[in-house]
């Protein structure tokens, strides 16, 4: 039996609990807030997405950086195992569209509560609002133990580092997973926000503040600097698109937000482009432009001597018409028949890439989860323990491993963490 510490009280921490738990060694976890899974309550808009139900093999498509590094976790213990601990665990679950999982009761509480119940069956100990100042080494590398914030030492054969990232930063998330990893002499990954809202630089969006459009698709494209790299592209090359996805987006008063926009956001990377992205947004991708043009053409020739503006409101939900109308540069006190076949033409590819200009993201603050972390290369796949330092261990987000919506961020740190927690001897 191994006297084991886990530093964090969240979706990993609470999970490498449990897997050390029922290994049989001594486990002690310390949280620095007043309670366990601050940010699972918060996850899902209170509900909880815990997993996702796609086929295991499929599910490293979803996840943005590292996912070879995963397989070992995910596939130890996959979405099905997640399910049945909670189900056996007295948080019955169920399946929503996108294969979102989530408990029955709909109650994030719930989820955090059958992990801590598990535990308090196997006699574990939560040390809250205790903060770990450092974890400490014997020579050659191998831990022997933690110091907290008050001076006090605690030994342990083993730590399993489960911090977080820096994305909400309220729950606890500042970065002292990183901090360890460093001191430790282990590489950490530049960081930045993910699954986080964009900032538009155009004043526009802000009129639509609260507008979804449902069943759009954007594409979002760098924006290259007049002398880009060497490495980056050659000049007058055209840039590739970095993302391109269908769905919902929602229009706020600094930019826009909604599933599409977080999940596109995993994609963007503003170090290796400071200048932005360029998206496109395509307002009816299910139609192609010669249709949109015969159609556009059709409701002009209906209403002959309705200002253009007017006529196309149909085509667009409330207000967004006259952000087409007042883009399209076409004079709105104009009727339609006297629209041209030009600008006809025009106005329909400006509906199919209406231009948006990404100048950065919302930040940590508003950002769910962290862009990455302790390098994979410093981690042994096989049991989330460090390469170097024997006995260290590492789980959840504090890694540089994130994937999209939908649970599977979830599943990483249920995966990641039952991992290390059942890898300790």
């Amino acid at each position: 039996m191994s006297r084991v510490i886990v530093i964090g009280a969240g979706a990993a921490g609470l999970m490498a609990a449990v897997a050390a738990s029922d290994m049989g060694h001594k486990v002690t976890v310390i949280e620095k807030n007043e309670k366990a899974g601050k940010k699972i309550f918060i996850t899902g808009k209170g509900r909880c997405n815990l997993t996702n139900d796609c086929d295991t093999n499929d599910f490293f498509d979803h996840v943005a950086r590292n996912p070879k590094f995963l397989y070992s976790s995910i596939y130890s213990f996959d979405h099905d195992m997640v399910k049945a601990f909670f189900e056996e665990n007295g948080c019955p679950v169920k399946t929503e569209r996108g294969e979102r999982v989530f408990p029955v009761s709909d109650h994030a509480y719930d989820v955090t509560g059958a992990l801590t119940s598990h535990l308090r069956k196997a006699h574990v100990g939560i040390q809250f609002n205790t903060k770990v100042q450092a974890i400490l080494f014997d020579k050659p590398k191998q831990v022997r133990g933690v110091r907290l914030d008050d001076g006090r030492e605690l030994p342990s054969d083993a730590v399993i580092v489960c911090t977080g990232g820096l994305s909400y930063k309220s729950t606890g998330s500042t970065g002292d997973g990183y901090r360890f990893a460093k001191a430790a002499g282990l590489d950490v990954t530049p960081t930045s926000p993910s699954l986080v809202p964009f900032e538009i630089a155009e004043k526009w969006p802000e009129e639509l503040q609260g507008l979804a459009l449902k069943n759009i698709e954007v594409t979002i494209t760098p924006i290259q600097n007049e002398e880009p790299e060497k490495d980056n592209c050659h000049s007058g090359k055209k840039a590739k698109p970095v993302y391109s996805g269908f769905g919902e987006m929602l229009f706020t008063h600094f930019g826009v937000s909604g599933p599409l926009v977080l999940t596109a956001s995993t994609m963007c990377d503003f170090v290796k482009y400071p200048s932005g992205f360029r998206l496109l947004l395509d307002t009816k991708p299910a139609i192609p432009e010669n249709e949109l043009e015969n159609r556009v053409k059709k409701i002009f020739e209906e209403a002959p001597d309705r200002h253009y503006v007017n006529a196309i409101q149909s085509l667009f939900p409330s207000r967004f018409g006259d952000i087409i109308a007042r883009l399209s540069g076409i004079d709105i006190g104009r009727t339609a028949k006297s629209i041209n076949s030009k600008e006809l033409g025009e106005l329909c590819r400006l509906i199919k890439a209406v231009p948006m200009t990404i100048s950065g993201t919302r930040g940590f603050d508003e950002a769910v989860i962290t862009k990455g972390g302790v390098s994979v290369k410093e981690i042994d796949p096989s049991t989330m323990e460090s390469k170097s330092v024997s006995g260290l261990y590492f789980a959840g987000e504090v890694l540089d491993v994130d994937a999209v919506t939908g649970g599977f961020n979830l599943q990483i740190a249920w995966s990641t963490g039952h991992l290390a927690g059942s890898s300790i001897r």
